[in-house]
């Protein structure tokens, strides 16, 4: 299982980022994970819900999973198709000279969090 390798990397950059920026605690994480990048989103889910609890800023932390869809690009036709619909064989033009553009990444794409006021900061 590696997601759970995946989660303890994604946690530390975020706790990193939490970390520089001086926050109180990361609310949301909202990946972006692609349809051929091997990762099992229920895995990943159960993954992330053990290691936030070992965080700093994460404790309460929502995970969001955005999927991807795959699409590769036929180097004949120049055209893109859905992946997971055809595989490597191009449903346009039957060749199998194709490449994948989109869908094998894990991305985060947002962070939202709770900031110190000057309030809290005095107390």
């Amino acid at each position: 299982m590696h997601e759970l390798g995946i989660v303890l990397h994604t946690i530390d950059s975020v706790e990193k980022i939490a970390e520089e920026n001086h926050v109180q605690k990361v609310t949301k994480l909202t990946l972006e994970v692609g349809e051929v990048s091997g990762i099992v989103p229920s895995y990943f889910t159960d993954c992330y819900q053990w290691a936030r609890a070992r965080t700093k800023y994460m404790k309460e932390c929502e995970l969001e999973i955005v999927i991807l869809k795959a699409l590769s690009y036929c180097r004949k036709c120049k055209k893109t198709y859905p992946t997971m619909k055809h595989a490597k064989k191009c449903p346009i033009c039957g060749e199998d000279d194709t490449y994948l553009v989109t869908g094998d990444e894990i991305n985060i794409h947002d962070i939202q969090v709770l900031t110190e006021t000057k309030e809290s900061e005095g107390q």
